[in-house]
C-alpha cells in the first residue's frame, strides 16, 4: 500500500461520506451494503471530514488490567508511528455490554494528536467533550459516558470489528457528520473524480426539479 499524497488526501477530504459512498459504488469493488459503519455517531458534526489511515486496537474497562496487558498502550503507540500519517485510531471495546468505561478523554486525545492521529472511531465510550472539541480532535463513538472505570488497552494492529465493519490496520478511513466509511486502497486515487461525476449527474436532476421547466414526463424519460 502506497500512502496517498497530501493533495490526494485533500481531494478526498473535500467530499462528504455520502458522496464517497456513491463514488465507491461506481467501481463495483464491493457490495453496496458493505464498507460503512452503523451505530457510530459523530460528536463534532461541524468539523471538516476526517481522512486517515486506521491504527487498530482493542480495550477493556470492566475489570482491572491482567498481567498480559502490561505494555499494551506502549505497543499501540508504536503501532501508530509505524502506520502512515495522517492516522485515525480505531478502537474496539471488548466489554459486554460495551461502554462501561471510556478510554477517550482529554488526556488520550492529546496523546494521540501528538502521535499524528486526527481522531478516534470507537464502539465504546468517550468523554471530556468540550476539552477535546477545543483541541480539534475528532470523536466518533457509540456512547458518551462519564467514567474511565478500569479502562486499558489489550491488543493493537489486529483487525477489529467496529459498527459492524471489519477494519484492518492501515485501512483508509473517511468520516464526517454522516458516518464512517473505508475507502478501498486500489481505487482511492480515483474516488474524487468519481465523486464529481456522480455529483454532475445528480445536479442535472436537482436543477431540473427546481426549474420552471420541470415536467414529470421529461423526468420519467430523462429527456431534459
Amino acid at each position: 500500500m502506497k500512502p496517498l499524497s497530501d493533495q490526494e488526501l485533500k481531494n478526498l477530504e473535500f467530499w462528504s461520506t455520502p458522496a464517497i459512498c456513491n463514488a465507491i459504488e461506481t467501481f463495483k469493488v464491493r457490495p453496496r451494503n458493505q464498507g460503512f459503519m452503523l451505530g457510530i455517531r459523530c460528536l463534532f458534526p461541524d468539523f471538516k471530514p476526517m481522512v486517515g489511515y486506521a491504527c487498530t486496537a482493542t480495550m477493556l474497562a470492566d475489570q482491572p488490567a491482567a498481567e498480559r496487558d502490561r505494555g499494551a498502550a506502549e505497543a499501540h503507540w508504536d503501532n501508530i508511528l509505524k502506520t502512515p500519517a495522517p492516522r485515525v485510531a480505531v478502537i474496539h471495546d471488548l466489554d459486554q455490554p460495551r461502554g462501561i468505561g471510556s478510554l477517550w478523554g482529554e488526556v488520550n486525545a492529546n496523546i494521540h494528536k501528538a502521535l499524528g492521529c486526527l481522531g478516534v472511531v470507537t464502539d465504546g465510550g468517550i468523554r471530556d467533550l468540550d476539552e477535546v472539541k477545543e483541541l480539534g480532535f475528532h470523536f466518533f463513538a457509540a456512547e458518551v459516558i462519564p467514567s474511565h472505570a478500569y479502562v486499558h488497552l489489550v491488543d493493537s494492529g489486529l483487525p477489529v470489528k467496529v459498527g459492524g465493519l471489519v477494519v484492518n490496520n492501515g485501512d483508509l478511513i473517511h468520516a464526517d457528520k454522516h458516518g464512517v466509511v473505508v475507502i478501498p486502497h486500489e481505487i482511492a486515487q480515483e474516488v474524487p473524480r468519481a465523486c464529481q461525476e456522480v455529483e454532475d449527474r445528480e445536479r442535472r436532476i436537482i436543477n431540473f426539479c427546481k426549474s420552471p421547466a420541470f415536467d414529470i414526463e421529461a423526468l420519467k424519460t430523462g429527456r431534459f
